[in-house]
């Protein structure tokens, strides 16, 4: 019987064969799954394993791979690869909430066992570097500790890690980011100094959600009391504490005029270009109530320092923002 799917556990070769294609017969040091770093898994269109070696030589080519202290992956191509290439070109096109790449890596060769790191997202690619193809993945639900990394013989990189110093206590209004779905890569020296931190696991974190919504419901009492407005911040109403989720908002509040603001609150501790959730309702609210619907998407989140950065949108978010369907409701 095949073992269970576990993330930060080892696995051979043969035991990620019984997993993923237990219909067919494991070969050692041969075939499809005995030998190959990029493996199909069969009948399931544009999903991978990727067994990684880290610090791996093949033939005149050292690989030059490794892992963030925020889980983003640095992975080369087979070394004849390029960017041409159907498979190179599904990896550009890969979309994690479609598809799946399962990440197995070792940090010896000799180490028959492969420790499962999670799921991947795609990020970027080089655009003038090819044989091999480099690309960069965020490693979903990366919960790593030093301790773990250590057993397996990791060193994690932090010198990518580049955290945004913010005033604690303190909202940074910025403009919202460019919004595309066109993947172009990136030249040599921006994919070497680039970096994403892509987080969707706070879709479930009611802590996290919480802590943002604190901090508005505290920024926008701050605003009405500092422009002479006691008797409007007095009305500032955290929704979504007191009458639960389901409205399509999380705060309301009040413009120096007196007209009402309906605020939802997305909060990420990752960057500023993180995706993130949105529900039927709150987007339906959005068009019902355009000019009073506002979303405030608080990113690079301390919860030490309960600061971050933030940006705005007010209006149908349908118009705003990329929106791709995940999530269907069926009935016969």
């Amino acid at each position: 019987m095949a073992r269970n799917l576990l993330k930060y556990q080892n696995y051979t070769r043969k035991e990620v064969h019984d997993i993923f294609d237990p219909s067919t017969n494991f070969l050692p040091q041969r075939g499809t799954w005995g030998l190959q770093g990029i493996i199909p898994i069969p009948d399931r269109e544009n999903d991978f394993v990727f067994f990684v070696t880290i610090g791996r030589v093949e033939g005149h080519h050292a690989f030059d791979e490794g892992i963030t202290t925020d889980g983003v992956l640095t992975w080369q191509s087979q070394p004849k690869q390029k960017r041409e290439d159907k498979k190179i070109k599904a990896f550009i096109k890969h979309n994690h909430n479609m598809n799946n790449i399962y990440l197995f890596l070792r940090t010896n060769s000799r180490n028959p066992s492969y420790n499962f790191l999670g799921k991947l997202a795609y990020l970027s690619h080089d655009t003038q570097r090819e044989q091999p193809v480099y690309f960069k993945w965020q490693i979903l639900d990366w919960d790593l500790s030093s301790d773990q990394a250590n057993q397996i013989g990791l060193i994690l990189d932090n010198s990518t890690s580049i955290k945004q110093h913010i005033t604690p206590g303190v909202l940074v209004i910025s403009d919202p980011p460019f919004q595309t779905n066109t993947r172009i890569g990136q030249t040599t020296s921006e994919f070497r100094g680039k970096h994403v931190n892509f987080d969707l696991n706070n879709k479930m974190n009611k802590r996290l959600g919480n802590l943002g919504e604190l901090m508005v419901v505290k920024y926008e009492k701050d605003f009405l009391i500092r422009n002479g407005k006691p008797e409007l911040a007095e009305m500032v109403n955290h929704t979504a504490k007191t009458e639960g989720d389901g409205t399509g908002y999380d705060i309301r509040s009040y413009n120096l005029n007196g007209e009402i603001k309906y605020i939802e609150v997305k909060t990420t501790r990752a960057g500023k270009n993180t995706p993130f959730y949105l529900s039927i309702r709150e987007l339906l609210f959005s068009k019902q109530h355009p000019k009073k619907y506002f979303l405030y998407r608080i990113f690079d989140f301390d919860e030490t320092s309960n600061s971050g950065a933030m940006y705005m949108i007010n209006g149908d978010l349908e118009q705003h923002l990329n929106l791709e369907p995940l999530t269907f409701k069926a009935s016969k």
